[in-house]
């Protein structure tokens, strides 16, 4: 890969990171509902410089079958997850089993059998789960995790579809699939969380909240998959994946700095094991280790 495009892959992982302690900040301002409805609906406003007539880069049952698993499951359960205790940086790293997650529904759906190490980093991924599991306290927080895991699936079946589409432009994709969430979601938000709710979020308004909100819709969102998408385009899939690795180092440095967050030695123990399983199962080994093996 060229220097510049390294550089641009850093950045969207240390973007991707980041996102976790606007979400954690934002949480503050917002109701779970309200935000993801707001991220999704300030997304969507490229679509105004794309124009309607152009239509998006893939069918329609495409757009809306992404446009439900993330921003109607997917982002809803991370952010009730997060406002229901799950620390950032923890987040940022248990999310990453989406890759498991898509593994799995891939074998079912696609036939993309997984072969003996992405099974073995499954196993080992899931035990760091387990050991994250038994120090998080009974309630919130645990629930929190069971929340964070079940976005991780809701995202798992998002790359599935993502992958049948085919789309040759990521960015123009999430521009449109930008468009489906907000309508849905704000109905929810309006029967779940309550108009006067809504109203108070509104009126107690702060400029961190609106920079948080700004930051997930822009940069996260646009930045994030746009370059993400570019990436993929100019280089083999193996080649840029793994970093993606780097979203969960960014993801809990960046919450210890600037939310104070702080890590157990078994919650450690655990990030790790769940960091070992991914790279097991997205690092390709050299030819002579392939080899030897």
């Amino acid at each position: 890969m060229r220097a510049s495009h390294i550089l641009l892959a850093v950045a969207v992982a240390a973007v991707w990171g980041l996102n976790f302690v606007a979400i954690k900040v934002g949480l503050r301002d917002f109701p779970p509902l309200l935000f993801s409805c707001l991220r999704f609906a300030l997304a969507a406003l490229p679509v105004l410089v794309l124009g309607w007539c152009k239509g998006p880069p893939v069918p329609w049952r495409f757009v809306i079958g992404i446009g439900v698993m993330l921003g109607v499951v997917k982002f809803p359960l991370l952010y009730f997850g997060i406002e229901a205790g799950m620390p950032a940086g923890l987040a940022s790293l248990v999310l990453q089993s989406q890759a498991f997650f898509t593994a799995i529904f891939a074998a079912f759906m696609l036939g993309d059998r997984p072969g003996p190490r992405q099974i073995g980093g499954m196993i080992v991924a899931f035990a760091g789960v387990g050991l994250i599991a038994m120090e998080m306290p009974a309630g919130d927080s645990l629930l929190g995790l069971g929340l964070t895991l079940a976005a991780a699936a809701a995202w798992g079946v998002s790359n599935i579809v993502m992958k049948r589409a085919k789309a040759p432009d990521l960015f123009s994709l999430m521009v449109w699939v930008s468009l489906v969430p907000p309508l849905p979601v704000l109905a929810m938000s309006l029967a779940l969380e309550g108009p006067d709710r809504i109203l108070h979020a509104f009126t107690t308004l702060t400029v961190v909240g609106v920079a948080s909100l700004v930051y997930i819709a822009v940069a996260a969102t646009l930045f994030g998959f746009g370059a993400w998408g570019f990436l993929m385009r100019h280089y083999p899939a193996s080649l840029v994946a793994p970093f993606s690795l780097l979203v969960p180092i960014f993801g809990m440095s960046s919450s210890a700095l600037l939310l104070g967050e702080t890590f157990t030695t078994a919650k450690l123990a655990g990030g790790l094991l769940v960091f070992a399983g991914l790279a097991l199962s997205v690092l390709k080994l050299p030819a002579a280790a392939r080899a030897r093996a």
